[in-house]
């Protein structure tokens, strides 16, 4: 995917909506900003497929050998896909974020948390911000 037509969370998240049968799906993973941040990754908890999500709570985690940190969810709705291969090989997370490092398929039942989110250029000034 092309990070330039994702949209972003301010926690550093990216979303890909589809639609499918009518229905929108956030496609969701982290930034190469926050895998960046992080470093050394030793741990990922997937959400349970089948779990409901509010937009803007944590709804899972990532561990590095520094800290563990919440993975929020930028749009109320329900996990209905999860990257089984991530827990086995962290650094896709960080070697392609924005297509085989996809977290988690989440199927929109509340569309108002994409207006909370960032598009590229408004993410990347974001990040420049935060880097000084």
């Amino acid at each position: 995917m092309n990070p330039e037509q994702l949209l972003f969370a301010k926690t550093h998240e990216w979303i890909a909506v589809a639609e499918e049968d009518g229905t929108k799906i956030a496609t969701l993973g982290l930034s190469a900003f926050a895998i960046e941040a992080l470093t050394d990754l030793v741990y990922i908890d997937l959400p349970a497929v089948g779990r409901k999500v509010e937009a803007e709570q944590p709804f899972c985690e990532v561990e590095s050998v520094k800290a563990v940190s919440d993975i929020y969810a930028p749009v109320e709705g329900e996990v209905i896909a999860v990257n089984d291969a991530l827990p086995n090989a962290l650094e896709t997370l960080g070697d392609d974020p924005y297509d085989a490092g996809w977290i988690a398929k989440i199927k929109i039942t509340d569309e108002a948390g994409l207006n909370n989110l960032l598009d590229h250029a408004a993410y990347q000034k974001q990040c420049n911000e935060e880097a000084h």
